[in-house]
């Protein structure tokens, strides 16, 4: 009988392969014969799983986003307010090595996203679902009366936004200036900030 080819998961593996390569190196050393000899396939059989490589880095790239969504619900649980607002802040920062890993290869995409139009609009899907949480939980936060600040909700969102992708960015390259217990003291004291009425 012929062998069975799972090609689904070759696929996986070839996103495997390519996210361990930038993380690695960067998207520069991704190239698709180093892609190929890691994963064990001969030059030009990557065409018979993606078209091309601008594919194998949108579909890298989703995993990465999907990685840091899916690990972000499965450490709020059932958390809500305030309390899923800290984990939720704490989650997308790079506090641990699988964190780390991920917000490289988000780093790797941001600036091919720029002229990426499938990669733009794919990051642009993952800010909005990222928005819509933090709308969830500050509206719960203000429900349970933890969260007092006059500011309206879109304006914490932008904040808080800004402060997690600026946070990945000087942990990744100035890690000595911007230590995980730096990054966690900043989550504090903006949570601290939403408590405080007037503020």
């Amino acid at each position: 009988m012929p062998k069975v080819i799972d090609h689904d998961q070759r696929r996986r593996d070839i996103l495997q392969v390519t996210w361990s390569l930038i993380t690695e190196g960067g998207l520069e050393v991704a190239t698709m014969r180093e892609i190929a000899r890691r994963a064990g396939f001969a030059n030009g059989a990557l065409k018979h799983y993606f078209p091309g490589k601008d594919d194998i880095i949108l579909g890298t790239y989703q995993m990465a986003l999907d990685f840091m969504n899916d690990h972000v619900l499965s450490t709020v649980g059932d958390r809500r307010g305030i309390a899923a607002l800290e984990t939720m802040c704490l989650t997308v920062l790079p506090l641990d090595a699988e964190g780390a890993s991920a917000s490289r290869v988000l780093l790797s995409f941001w600036e091919r996203a720029v002229s990426s139009p499938p990669l733009h609009d794919v990051y642009l899907e993952h800010l909005a679902t990222w928005r819509g949480s933090l709308a969830r939980y500050l509206q719960e936060g203000r429900e349970d009366g933890d969260i007092r600040t006059d500011r309206p909700d879109a304006e914490l969102i932008d904040e808080i936004m800004v402060t997690a992708i600026g946070a990945t960015v000087m942990s990744l390259v100035a890690p000595s200036l911007y230590s995980p217990e730096l990054q966690r003291q900043h989550v504090t004291a903006l949570l601290r900030q939403l408590g405080q009425s007037g503020a």
